[in-house]
């Protein structure tokens, strides 16, 4: 029994009909559902049943891949960013895991081990990033080493686009420069390639090679250069929401809330809803951020406490009482418009929903 009225609620039917939209977004290419920091947030095992359609799993350490293989997922599931140490790849051998190298150190790990299991490798290529992955230059002496070894690798090819959710001509052309980066570095090797994550799906899609790698779309956020009719196509997954615990009357020059940041210009009407940072929502969402309170949108005011915010709800005060929903983010209530607000990204707020607040599954 939830008393306290923060939950999140999850769409259940929704996660499956966002990877429709990807595979029908790339149909000649499979999907790695990437799924990894609990499922954006969402519940990795919970969010791994929805997507059983997905033809993997991209995650970001090898304990999220052994819970989906103790949770009795068969899947091909891929290890993002590959091991972080030597000591790790008997155990993902032992658990048929795809693994990335991005690294010579790497790669000398898959090299000295000795193992009569294919091992799927994933050569991550630096197009222009600068995070991980070999330069272009070196992927024909990696493949070769690979080839060369006594256990059987089987080779997959990837990159991964910085900056497909921009819509600047810089970032466009950048784009672009990745795409013939990765298109030029291995167009001589006949092995599965892998370049697009949600944005580059999502707005390059004719560019698609034999895998993509959905994830924030798979939750219902599309990226900001996503044609409308594309994005629009999408379900939100996750809704956030509280209820009004107060509600009282401030005079005009009176303040509300910590360090008297916010002070009334006029009489003003305040509502408090029971939620704050220690549930996830951004302590640095400022004044004006908007909430939905019944339906209404109305603004933050004052600093986010712990438990609890406040807002002006003065030109609704008759319509909204104790116990009226407020929608932190949701229907009606992109969690991108509550991001851009407190000036960080969806993919921070939906993985930084606290341990305290139940996710309630809508079936």
């Amino acid at each position: 029994m939830f008393y306290r009225p923060t939950k999140a609620y999850i769409n259940l039917p929704a996660l499956r009909h966002n990877l429709h939209i990807a595979k029908s977004l790339a149909p000649n290419s499979k999907v790695l559902a990437v799924i990894k920091a609990n499922g954006y947030g969402h519940g990795i095992c919970r969010v791994a049943q929805q997507l059983v359609g997905a033809d993997g799993f991209g995650v970001a350490s090898i304990d999220e891949a052994l819970l989906l293989r103790q949770k009795g997922f068969l899947h091909r599931i891929l290890l993002l960013e590959g091991l972080f140490s030597e000591i790790e790849l008997p155990l993902a051998v032992q658990n048929r895991l795809d693994i990335v190298i991005h690294s010579m150190h790497q790669l000398q790990w898959l090299l000295r081990y000795q193992t009569a299991s294919v091992i799927n490798v994933w050569i991550k290529i630096d197009t222009g990033m600068n995070r991980l992955g070999f330069s272009t230059e070196q992927i024909p002496s990696v493949i070769k080493q690979l080839e060369e070894n006594p256990n059987y690798f089987n080779i997959h090819l990837m990159s991964h686009l910085a900056s497909a959710d921009e819509e600047s001509k810089s970032a466009i052309a950048f784009t672009q420069k990745q795409i013939l980066s990765f298109q030029c570095a291995t167009e001589a090797f006949d092995f599965p390639k892998s370049l697009h994550n949600s944005s580059g799906l999502q707005s390059y899609a004719a560019s698609s090679y034999d895998w993509v790698r959905p994830g924030i779309l798979l939750y219902g956020i599309g990226s900001t250069s996503t044609p409308f009719d594309k994005q629009a196509k999408l379900k939100t997954v996750m809704r956030l929401e509280s209820a009004v615990i107060a509600i009282r009357w401030v005079e005009a020059g009176e303040f509300v809330g910590y360090g008297n940041d916010w002070r009334a210009p006029k009489r003003t009407c305040v509502a408090v809803i029971a939620i704050g940072y220690g549930d996830g929502y951004p302590r640095h969402a400022p004044t004006g951020t908007p909430v939905l309170v019944d339906g209404k949108r109305v603004p933050l005011i004052g600093r986010v406490s712990m438990d609890m915010i406040t807002v002006d709800i003065t030109e609704h005060y008759e319509r909204i009482h104790i116990d009226s929903l407020a929608t932190l983010w949701g229907e009606g209530l992109s969690v991108d418009e509550v991001a851009k607000f407190a000036k960080t990204i969806s993919y921070e707020l939906l993985c930084g929903i606290t341990s305290r607040v139940p996710m309630v599954e809508i079936q």
